[in-house]
């Protein structure tokens, strides 16, 4: 159905030009087929060309203040769905949770998602190659806790780096997880994420921040002795 609509919007920003183009070579071929000419008809194919020419200048207005949407890929690798052995359950159900929101809610295809030293997820359309280890582009992620939007990955030098990701992936966005993790992006069609989806990323990973977040270690420091030698008031 998306296609169809898309097609349809195609042929009614290119009817413009069509009809223009048409109509003026109508007039030219009149114009060369007969002999003589009234003013009155020489008046109406001045005015005939001129409309022509507007309708063709009008249709190339068109495609440029509307222009084409980029189009999707076909992403190369296999749909995957790793998670880390020793995690616990709820770490467990949250990351597959919000995993399976970004795939379905936004134009994500695949997403990986590091902490530490060790990935705890990958999850959609992955090549066999793992993350070993997060990049410049992620660590400078982690360093400034501030996300970074690839928006046509093919434009960037650091796009080697996400080798883990499928060949053709078209943008990218990494967001920080916390001090320590790190959830990378992937989409097949450049320049896809709205201010929105950019929103709804930015609330998952905030949930998923403290979902991960290593466990606080109790404080076994011993108690302050009670210094028994002041006297309590009254």
């Amino acid at each position: 159905m998306r296609l169809a609509n898309s097609n349809s919007t195609q042929v009614l920003k290119r009817l413009p030009i069509v009809v223009g183009i048409l109509g003026g070579s109508l007039l030219l071929i009149n114009r060369l087929t007969t002999p003589t000419l009234l003013n009155s008809q020489s008046r109406s194919d001045a005015l005939g060309i001129g409309l022509s020419a507007l309708l063709i200048l009008t249709g190339l207005l068109w495609q440029r203040v509307q222009p084409k949407p980029p189009e999707a890929v076909t992403l190369m690798g296999e749909q995957r769905f790793e998670l880390a052995e020793d995690l616990s359950q709820g770490v467990r159900a949250e990351l597959a949770w919000a995993s399976k929101l970004l795939l379905t809610n936004t134009v994500t295809s695949s997403v990986v998602i590091w902490q530490g030293e060790r990935q705890l997820l990958r999850r959609g359309i992955l090549p066999e190659q793992a993350i070993t280890e997060p990049g410049p582009i992620a660590q400078r992620v982690l360093k400034t806790q501030k996300p970074v939007y690839l928006v046509d990955l093919k434009l960037f030098p650091g796009r080697i780096e996400f080798d883990y990701l499928p060949e053709n992936t078209q943008g990218v966005i990494c967001h920080p997880l916390g001090e320590t993790g790190v959830l990378i992006l992937g989409a097949n069609v450049p320049r896809s994420y709205t201010q929105q989806d950019e929103n709804w990323i930015q609330g998952i990973a905030e949930k998923l921040s403290v979902a991960i977040a290593p466990p606080t270690a109790p404080d076994l420091s011993p108690p302050q002795d009670r210094d028994d030698s002041v006297t309590p008031p009254l």
